[in-house]
């Protein structure tokens, strides 16, 4: 059975074997709900990338006091830089439930993304991202990342268009044509709709911009939905590609 592990800001001057450290008050509330109690063992992970097992020496109320066992030499993440870009969705709660199974299969950065078909409301949207962020932090602790992952600020589909990476996906019910939807080792990113979709004239911007239109099957999917499928079929084959 796994650890628990929990996600610390910043990475000790000289972290070694015996020394001690404190949790921070969101992780000692999470530690309290796990219900831990001195002598256990867990995981701490700084998001510069090193992990250690430590165990627990005390607590004091939400002063909790860590010893640093042993560095763990593991890396859970991929070669390869892996953006979504998620669309803004009518009810801000819905992208609750669309970003752990994301940061579970291996998503390095969030970046929102307000279609025209997205009902936008800016200062919602604002207040909603440091519950976004703590939900990320939770998933990524309970699936063992090695990183924190970064939600950005909301962008427009320009974002999209002037995008860099070469292996570009999005989510298209109508995809008619046959194409190389291969990955290669390298940076990806994916993009799907908000509720009713793409618009055709965003469909047009996407194709021109040499975005590749993937279909995720016969039915049509929620956008909740899409997201998640999009990086499975992309995951399972860049798994093939890392062995």
């Amino acid at each position: 059975m796994s650890l628990p592990r929990f996600f610390l800001p910043a990475l000790p001057e000289n972290p070694h074997e015996g020394g001690l450290v404190s949790l921070t008050l969101e992780a000692a509330k999470h530690a309290h709900v796990l219900r831990l109690r001195p002598g256990d063992a867990l995981e701490l992970a700084w998001d510069q990338g090193q992990v250690w097992v430590g165990d627990v020496v005390s607590i004091r109320g939400t002063d909790w006091t860590i010893r640093l066992v042993r560095s763990l030499d593991e890396n859970r993440e991929w070669p390869v830089r892996i953006e979504a870009c998620i669309p803004i969705l009518a009810q801000l709660s819905s992208l609750d439930d669309v970003l752990p199974g994301l940061v579970e299969l291996g998503v390095q950065t969030f970046q929102p993304i307000v279609f025209e078909r997205s009902e936008y409301d800016e200062h919602k949207t604002k207040n909603r991202m440091d519950r976004w962020q703590r939900i990320c932090e939770r998933s990524a602790e309970q699936s063992h990342r090695n990183f924190l992952p970064e939600i950005r600020p909301p962008e427009s589909i320009d974002y999209l268009l002037k995008h860099s990476s070469s292996q570009r996906w999005f989510a298209y019910e109508e995809k008619q044509t046959q194409m190389d939807t291969t990955l290669k080792l390298q940076n990806f990113v994916f993009t799907s709709g908000p509720e009713g979709g793409f618009t055709s004239k965003e469909i047009t911007k996407l194709l021109d911009a040499q975005w590749q239109p993937i279909s995720l099957g016969g039915s049509i999917l929620r956008a909740v939905t899409a997201p998640c499928a999009l990086m499975g079929a992309a995951a399972l084959q860049l798994s093939t590609l890392r062995r």
